[in-house]
């Protein structure tokens, strides 16, 4: 049979990315050398593996198939449909549930869609939720609203009120939680974090929830990958739905996930509920192969190995709390139960936004973060630091220590260097860039992250003499 000819408009669709768009290909390149050069403590990132990458950049992007399996609204779908109940039943072993008990909806594009997924499933508009105020810890999908602006979604359409920390402690604070429901009476209580470094009090939140007889919802984005290795408290045990991240400490693509009680005494229908707000209630038809990368991490949370990661995420992390202790710093909550710390630099007179900034120049990565006591968020007194990443690259408890060291070094220079500019960030930035500590402290750090193994691409094959400045 004679071979049919390509009409030139389609000369592209089976060309190298590297032939076809040498700018994209250049700038993937670069981002591989960060990557693999840099100290990633940024606790809301991970590095997927090659056999995810896979998955997501595969054929399965080209297929559209809203609704669930079995009831699509497309045809030619049987092959998803597949892919679609392994990723179920994959998410449901990970986190060892009983399917009669427990049901998962995969689609959700990102965690911030799940929840709001999740909630608009259980609450009518202008109905009543409870989370954790922003600058305490928690998350913006939560229903974090200023006195001034509703600044999300969630507070939107949903009337919201926070529940806090501790100023003293750090710690959340359940009393005032507790007397705070029989007031405002919530018809939903959202329980996780984006910056709370220690485990939450299911239980605890369990008994407060039946005090008005309120949904229970806890969002684990940051500790899924923990909790899949029994290495955090297990909040399937109190909560009506559980939400989560796929990437973070489950070192997945992008997504996230709605889990729903099947035996929940609120709620009989959470599961046509939970389905109908994912779609077509918030979002369209499912990315599919993403689903497919989320269906390979998830097989990884379930081997016996994961749970050896799980733990040695707790070491690394507790190790560097205990060596930036030893040099003073201060550590909200005096350290750690999970996978990252949060470090407050205003006792120092540094502020969050600064020491993000010079630890970019040092190719070590964090975010500034609001501490409790904040008044702005713009400009917050502390850092989010995380282990998750860099436990992927095989680095042990000595090597976070070695980090610590380098935090307390970069620190030092940030102050040293404060102390000629002033306040103005725009000033303290030009100042790091022309610093010789800082570009020495730079080269230190480059070789010693280069030193370790990067999951997901191999170093070894970039064209370093081409990308490095």
């Amino acid at each position: 049979m004679a071979t049919k000819s390509v009409d030139a408009w389609n000369t592209c669709l089976n060309v190298p990315l590297k032939e076809e768009d040498p700018e994209i290909y250049d700038i993937i390149e670069q981002e591989k050398i960060r990557q693999w050069s840099c100290l990633e403590l940024i606790a809301s990132e991970n590095f997927t593996s090659q056999a995810v990458m896979e998955a997501n950049g595969s054929a399965l992007t080209n297929k559209y198939s809203e609704g669930l399996p079995g009831a699509r609204y497309y045809g030619g779908n049987e092959y998803i449909d597949i892919l679609e109940r392994l990723c179920q039943e994959r998410a449901l072993k990970a986190f060892d549930l009983d399917p009669t008990k427990w049901g998962v909806n995969v689609q959700p594009y990102s965690g911030s869609t799940a929840n709001f997924a999740a909630v608009m499933s259980v609450l009518e508009p202008h109905e009543r939720l409870m989370g954790l105020d922003l600058p305490s810890g928690g998350h913006l999908s939560h229903g974090y609203a200023t006195p001034k602006k509703k600044i999300t979604s969630s507070a939107v359409v949903w009337d919201s009120m926070p529940y806090r920390v501790d100023p003293a402690t750090g710690y959340i604070d359940y009393d005032k939680l507790e007397e705070n429901v029989a007031l405002f009476r919530p018809k939903l209580i959202i329980c996780g974090a984006s910056a709370y470094p220690r485990e939450f009090d299911y239980a605890r939140l369990r008994k407060i929830a039946d005090i008005n007889n309120s949904y229970l919802m806890a969002d684990i984005a940051h500790i899924s990958g923990l909790v899949a290795g029994k290495e955090a408290a297990n909040p399937f045990e109190y909560c009506d739905i559980v939400t989560t991240t796929t990437h973070k400490t489950l070192r997945g693509p992008r997504a996230g996930l709605i889990f729903f009680s099947r035996t929940s005494p609120r709620n009989d229908k959470l599961e046509a509920a939970v389905n109908a707000s994912v779609f077509p209630g918030a979002q369209g038809g499912p990315h599919n192969n993403t689903i497919a990368g989320i269906a390979v991490a998830l097989k990884h949370a379930a081997s016996p190995e994961w749970k050896q990661y799980a733990q040695q995420i707790r070491k690394n992390c507790a190790a560097m709390a205990a060596k930036l202790k030893s040099y003073g710093y201060k550590i909200v909550t005096d350290g750690t139960d999970n996978h990252l710390i949060l470090w407050d630099l205003r006792p120092n007179g540094l502020t969050g936004s600064k020491m993000e900034k010079i630890c970019d120049f040092v190719n070590i990565t964090l975010n500034k973060n609001a501490v409790h006591g904040d008044r702005s968020a713009a400009v917050p007194g502390g850092c989010r630091v995380g282990a998750a990443a860099l436990t992927s690259r095989s680095l042990k408890e000595a090597d976070f220590e070695q980090i610590a060291d380098y935090l307390n070094r970069a620190t030092k220079i940030a102050l040293r260097i404060q102390e000629k500019t002033g306040k103005k960030l725009v000033d303290f930035v030009a100042a790091c860039a022309q610093d010789e500590e800082v570009k020495a402290l730079q080269k230190e750090v480059e070789a010693f992250a280069r030193s370790f193994p990067m999951p997901g691409f191999d170093p070894s094959k970039i064209d370093l003499a081409k990308y490095s400045h």
